[in-house]
């Protein structure tokens, strides 16, 4: 598990109630139920309304994969491909069926079968392409439903604080309970503008950074099936793969 998103979220949060303490503020008096209730019910309606059920019923499965996504290693399936072009270079194609029921990412499992069943390599390519396609498009889902809700809570939070203040002018008449109603009606815009920056757009971007890495493991899927099929040289096969891969900064290299 790649765990940055939730470390970010610790770090921003704990940034966040470390300068209320430092202030001599009570981290507590901000933790008020109504308008916690109000800014998350609000901002998932408001996104809601502009999207189709099917894209928001899935919203925690798009939370689970954001912050608990594996680590993504190219160098894996790299390895896979590179001992399968070797066997099938030395046996052929149908001696790779048994490897191939062992190789766990579905993906590539599959391009590997079409190969073997003999499918035409332009065919191959452009099956296997299409379903990279079409996974980009369900991915754009879960990016847009996030970063809608990060343009909404702000404003949501803003309609919890005009309805504090509603309440505040309606108790004027007990100057006691205004300065603790003032800033009660405030933590709505508060929480507003924490969880669009700190939660929805961040993990708007996760995602998105998610499904690029992803859609370029599987682009090196195909390139190393094709190559499987075609018999390429496995000391080939290896080189390509890689000069396919993003380099590393500088900086990772060293720390590796």
């Amino acid at each position: 598990m790649d765990p940055a998103s939730l470390v970010g979220i610790v770090l921003a949060l704990g940034a966040i109630f470390a300068s209320m303490l430092m202030e001599g503020g009570d981290p507590t008096s901000i933790l008020l139920l109504p308008p916690i209730v109000l800014v998350l019910g609000g901002t998932l309606g408001a996104a809601m309304t502009g999207a189709m059920l099917k894209d928001t019923i899935g919203i925690v499965g798009l939370l689970k994969r954001a912050l608990l996504a594996k680590k993504i290693e190219a160098t894996e399936t790299i390895d896979v491909l590179v001992k399968l072009a070797d066997r099938a270079r030395r046996e052929g194609l149908l001696a790779l069926e048994d490897e191939v029921r062992k190789v766990e990412d579905p993906f590539l499992r599959k391009g590997l079968e079409l190969a073997i069943d003999g499918t035409d390599s332009e065919d191959l390519r452009e099956i296997m392409e299409s379903e990279i396609d079409s996974k980009k498009r369900a991915d754009k889902v879960g990016v847009k439903l996030f970063a809608d809700m990060g343009g909404f809570a702000p404003t949501i939070g803003i309609i919890g604080t005009v309805l504090g203040l509603v309440h505040v002018l309606e108790n004027l008449a007990d100057p006691s309970q205004l300065g603790h109603l003032i800033a009660g009606a405030f933590v709505a815009t508060l929480f507003g503008v924490l969880t669009a920056n700190v939660f929805w757009l961040p993990l708007s971007n996760r995602l998105k950074r998610l499904s690029e890495l992803e859609a370029e493991q599987m682009m090196l899927a195909v390139e190393g099936v094709l190559a499987v099929q075609a018999g390429s040289n496995p000391r080939l096969v290896a080189r390509k793969l890689r000069s396919l891969m993003p380099s590393e900064p500088e900086s990772a290299k060293k720390a590796a």
